[in-house]
C-alpha cells in the first residue's frame, strides 16, 4: 500500500471513531496511532462525557492505550492520526509521548464552530502567570526541592 493510501486509511479510521463517539454520547473526535511499520498500535475516541474525565480526549486515550500495549512511555517513531487538530492538552501529551508526526482532518476553527473552542487556553498561556484566570500561590517549595534532590541523586531512576 502506498504511503498516501495508508494515510487516508488511518485518517478515515480516526474519523470513523469520531462518528462512533458521537453515537455513544461522546465528543466528535477520534485518533489512531501507527508504528513505523504501518501497524495500528492504538485507536480510540473521545471519552470525556462517557468517563467523566476532562482529559479523556481521543488523542490522550490512544496514547494511553499505545503505551500500555507497548509497555513504554516513549512512542518515538509513531504517527498519530486525529480527526481534528489536537487541542493544547493533546498536543502537549503527544510531545511528552515523543510522537514524531501527526496528521489531522478538521481544524481548531472547525471545532470552535461547534462549541469546542480552545481559544481561551491559548489566550491564557500567552498571559503572564499573575494575570491568568486560575489563581495560584506557591507553598512548601523546600519540601518539594528535597524530593527533587532525592530524584536527582537516585542511581537507578528511569528518566523520561
Amino acid at each position: 500500500m502506498k504511503n498516501e493510501e495508508q494515510h487516508i486509511k488511518f485518517m478515515q479510521m480516526a474519523i470513523d471513531l469520531s462518528a462512533k463517539s458521537v453515537e455513544e454520547g461522546g465528543g466528535p473526535f477520534g485518533a489512531v496511532i501507527v508504528n513505523k511499520e504501518g501497524e495500528i498500535i492504538a485507536a480510540s475516541h473521545n471519552c470525556v462525557t462517557l468517563n467523566n474525565d476532562p482529559t479523556a480526549h481521543a488523542e490522550v486515550m490512544a496514547i494511553r492505550e499505545a503505551c500500555q500495549k507497548l509497555k513504554t512511555f516513549d512512542l518515538s517513531g509513531c504517527t498519530l492520526y486525529a480527526s481534528c487538530e489536537p487541542c493544547p492538552m493533546c498536543l502537549s501529551a503527544m510531545y511528552w509521548a515523543h510522537i514524531e508526526r501527526y496528521f489531522y482532518a478538521g481544524t481548531q476553527h472547525d471545532a470552535a464552530e461547534i462549541g469546542f473552542d480552545d481559544k481561551f487556553i491559548y489566550d491564557e498561556i500567552a498571559q503572564k502567570p499573575k494575570d491568568r484566570f486560575m489563581s495560584r500561590k506557591q507553598i512548601l517549595r523546600d519540601a518539594t526541592l528535597k524530593v527533587f534532590n532525592t530524584w536527582k541523586n537516585k542511581a537507578d531512576k528511569i528518566e523520561y
